[in-house]
């Protein structure tokens, strides 16, 4: 069986991600934010999802597809018996004015390597998911696209009959295309996109030299965080899962998500592996973020918000075609609905660093003390209930072994916020609650598998208890944390040593792809029970599965290794930062065990 891989790239500003695939054809790109619809989405559907497309003329030809070393700037070069090309791609960020500038804006610059290229463009926008199809009208310089929910406009030096009739041209000298959302192109063409270009590239490399990067894995672990960092749409602080919807965990298996949202689990594992590398701005607005959401009416957090922090948001589906065919194609998410008591654990320890972190400038305030003892009372609350738990069971509520471990670590965050704070009333309750955490935890051990299982009362195993260890719940030198780990390896972990996150069937059957990221918390656990030669290899031959710009997918199949899932996906990303650090750290200081 072939493998199949996402042969796509991704760029973004923290305003809008795109993809773009190894020919140059942006086949997913959302207008104004990233949960709103798509303006090119070929990816779901290549009739009605519109694209924009730079194309070789020629018949025969080859691609290379590569970023500008350190940045999000992505390049792909045409070569072809009549010559070659390269197309640049960026979405501009860069400081001005003592803010971030991420305008609505994508930039492809077209520049001539060899012979005389022959190439043709298409620019095909839509609106409503692919239902509304605009008008095309003519500027002096640019095309208009009326009909969508602002103007788009697309201004370029390339003849706009060309690109109109689709219209084979040769390439004679640098060429360059804006398209904006909204507000159009104020200033010169040419001089703009090069001087937008030059400090694009400026801006991440800039970025990419304040990150604390051990010195194994640098160059995965760089492309991981560049990665991440444009999942946070700046402007409310909000952190998405993934920049898609609806590519499916396997192949027609009905498990089709949309991940354009912001879910408090994931957050926390993404400013974890940021904050880790010495940035904290995003930590500084997802704190923002987290003051700003709406409770809802039974007043606890959900588990997953839309970008502006609102609940008031419904699951559909959409009448395209979906991914090779999968359906059904998901617009939002029925997770909103869930009860996930996970998330004020992670809450809290996505907090920490504001107020526990001597390198961050704490800005304290009584709404924000405010916050971590609302935090406190609803881990109180819920210590006993039953939840959908971090899979998101829809018709199954446990109580969850990994619920109870992360009010575990948010009393221990608590515990930390009150000693940096000198609290004594948060310090008691924090370490009440730790107590009674731990607890519960303990009732999910069995003791005839010699493991903590998924929930109270099951013998169903969980690869997300790989963090017992990782997070120092169990001592990682002691027997009962290597007992665990191999009562994991026996029940979910592959030949090729991927993990399941469960064997046993859910909602839509058993699960038949691996999760990339059970399989770096696996990774991080090797490492630190000191099977460190073990933890290497099998994380060298994980970066394995990975496409051909270092990006990687939500599931792996085994025996394939194909991609699939949502893409990129930020659990695996910060999959590989975690893990990688984790072994640097092993190998560079042996007794190093790492905190929550």
């Amino acid at each position: 069986m072939q493998r199949h891989t996402y042969d796509l790239g991704i760029i973004g500003n923290c305003s809008y991600n795109a993809l773009i695939d190894k020919n140059a054809v942006v086949k997913w790109l959302c207008w104004p934010k990233f949960d709103s619809s798509f303006v090119f989405g070929s990816l779901l559907d290549e009739k009605k999802g519109g694209h924009f497309s730079i194309s070789c003329a020629d018949e025969h030809y080859e691609t290379y597809q590569f970023y500008v070393k350190n940045t999000n700037v992505l390049c792909t070069e045409f070569t072809s018996n009549n010559g070659a090309f390269r197309v640049t791609d960026f979405a501009p960020r860069f400081e001005q004015y003592e803010r971030n500038y991420k305008p609505l804006m994508l930039i492809r610059k077209l520049e001539p390597i060899d012979g005389t290229p022959n190439l043709k463009i298409s620019c095909k926008p839509v609106g409503d998911y692919g239902s509304v199809v605009p008008e095309v009208h003519f500027g002096s310089s640019h095309l208009r696209y009326i009909g969508l929910d602002k103007p788009v406009r697309l201004s370029t030096n390339i003849s706009l009959n060309y690109i109109l009739e689709e219209k084979s041209f040769v390439l004679n000298g640098s060429k360059y295309l804006i398209l904006t959302w909204g507000v159009p192109l104020e200033g010169p063409l040419e001089t703009t996109a090069e001087d937008f270009l030059r400090k694009t590239i400026s801006y991440w490399q800039q970025w990419v030299q304040l990150c604390t990067i051990e010195n194994l894995y640098q160059q995965e672990v760089i492309r991981s965080a560049l990665t991440l960092k444009i999942h946070q749409f700046e402007d409310t602080g909000a952190i998405i899962a993934s920049a898609t919807t609806s590519l499916p965990e396997h192949d027609q298996s009905g498990r089709n998500w949309d991940y354009r949202y912001c879910w408090m689990r994931d957050s926390f594992y993404t400013l974890k592996a940021l904050n880790q590398i010495g940035h904290f701005e995003e930590i500084g607005v997802y704190s923002t973020y987290i003051e700003n959401l709406s409770k809802s009416k039974t007043d606890r957090y959900n588990p997953v918000y839309t970008l502006m922090g609102d609940e008031d948001f419904v699951e559909r589906i959409i009448p395209i075609d979906g991914y090779l065919g999968n359906q059904p194609v998901r617009i939002g998410n029925q997770a909103k609905e869930h009860i996930q008591n996970d998330v004020y654990g992670q809450i809290l320890v996505s907090l920490l660093p504001i107020y526990a972190d001597e390198r961050y400038i704490y800005q304290g305030n009584v709404k924000s003390t405010g916050l971590i003892y609302n935090l406190l009372e609803s881990i109180e609350k819920t210590m006993d209930e039953p939840d959908a738990g971090l899979w998101e069971f829809r018709n199954k509520s446990q109580k969850h072994c990994y619920t109870f471990l992360f009010h575990w670590a948010g009393s221990c965050a608590a515990e930390k916020i009150a000693r940096a704070i000198d609290d004594d009333k948060m310090l008691k309750k924090a370490l009440a609650l730790k107590a009674l955490a731990t607890e519960q935890i303990e009732q999910c051990y069995n003791p005839e598998l010699q493991a903590y299982t998924q929930a109270i009362g099951t013998k169903n195993m969980d690869a997300s208890l790989l963090q017992l260890i990782t997070m120092n719940y169990l001592d990682p030198k002691s027997e009962k944390a290597a007992l665990h780990l191999k009562k994991l390896e026996e029940e979910l972990k592959t030949p090729e040593g991927l993990f399941f996150r469960y064997k046993h069937e859910d909602d839509f059957g058993a699960p038949e792809n691996t999760f990339l990221v059970c399989s770096f918390w696996y990774v991080e656990a090797l490492a630190c029970v000191d099977r460190v030669e073990e933890a290497n290899t099998t994380f060298r031959n994980l970066l394995g599965y990975a496409n051909h710009l270092g990006l990687l997918s939500e599931d792996v199949h085994a025996k394939t290794g194909s991609q699939w899932g949502n893409f990129p996906q930020t659990y695996s990303h910060v999959g590989v930062m975690n893990a990688a650090a984790r072994i640097s750290r092993k190998l560079d200081l042996p007794n190093f065990v790492n905190g929550i």
